[in-house]
């Protein structure tokens, strides 16, 4: 099976803002002052330096962070209380190129979910990953042709694609817009992944207009779990940052052969077995770059 980098536990990505805060305030509580999630949890600004993601995905940070813009001519940013909606300067100019894209395929609007922190770094709660400003997480709901207001922003949720007692796709709910939406993500050159729910994989593996390009943007599309409301779309390093660390690329083909039917089996869901829980990422861990990142006032 391909290896997929640093998604760890699947985000609590609909969680309205105060079963967030609730669930940030019990990590925070259960975890040494000095754990690298406590320390870029609690930034609030970005790093002023040079544009940089240091590190990999799930183990790195991020210099010179800029904010998604919370609305836009095809996007809405969700769930603003997290302050999660950093990147790359290269990731902001991604989805507002990729909004103005799926618009014009006719998909509404992107409602846009956790990006990155301010300056990156792992997070108190959810991910793994997203801790160097190149991932995103995209709602499959469209956005209302309105602007919603900031409660609507903390309270809606997304609806899922996947009946998850049987990990079928929902044919109520799914449909073929979705797929293009997938499919124009994916085609962009930068993006390196995009994560989705093993069945939503299976969805668009069984599309009848996957377009003459088919194999190489459906084989950026890897099954993982908890990808059911939305899809999460990762970008290479940017040209030019040494220090930022890609993972290996996908296998060649569309994906839609042996390592699909295994996440559509039942050896993925099977419950692992208990284990004594890691000891927290600590700054030293990190590349140290990070160490200034942090420390830059």
């Amino acid at each position: 099976m391909a290896a997929l980098c640093g998604l760890g536990l699947p985000a609590q990505g609909q969680s309205t803002a105060e079963e967030s805060r609730a669930e940030i305030v019990a990590a925070r509580n259960g975890l040494p002052a000095d754990a690298a999630k406590v320390l870029f949890g609690s930034m609030t600004q970005p790093a002023p330096l040079a544009a940089r993601s240091i590190g990999s995905y799930a183990r790195g940070c991020l210099a010179g962070g800029i904010a998604m813009p919370v609305n836009g001519p095809a996007w809405q940013v969700m769930r603003l209380s997290r302050n999660r909606n950093w990147g790359h300067p290269a990731l902001i100019a991604y989805l507002e190129r990729f909004a103005e894209a799926a618009r014009r395929d006719g998909w509404p609007g992107l409602l846009i979910g956790d990006m990155s922190q301010p300056r990156g770094g792992p997070m108190l709660t959810g991910h793994a990953s997203h801790q160097i400003g190149l991932d995103a997480d995209i709602w499959l709901l469209a956005m209302p042709q309105r602007e919603l207001l900031l409660q609507e922003r903390e309270s809606i949720s997304a609806v899922s694609m996947v009946k998850m007692a049987t990990r079928e796709i929902d044919a109520r709910v799914w449909t073929e817009a979705h797929a293009r939406l997938i499919r124009r993500a994916a085609g962009d050159a930068e993006v390196a992944r995009i994560f989705v729910h093993p069945a939503i994989k299976k969805a668009l593996c069984d599309w009848k207009d996957g377009g003459p390009d088919r194999a190489r943007w459906l084989g950026k599309v890897r099954p993982w779990y908890g990808h059911n409301y939305h899809f999460h779309v990762r970008l290479a390093c940017p040209a030019g940052i040494a220090d930022c660390k890609d993972q290996d690329k996908p296998p060649e083909g569309d994906g839609c052969g042996t390592d699909l039917a295994w996440w559509l089996g039942p050896e993925p869901w099977k419950p692992s077995p208990p284990s004594p829980p890691k000891p927290p990422m600590k700054l030293a861990d990190l590349p140290e770059t990070c160490a200034q990142v942090l420390a830059t006032p």
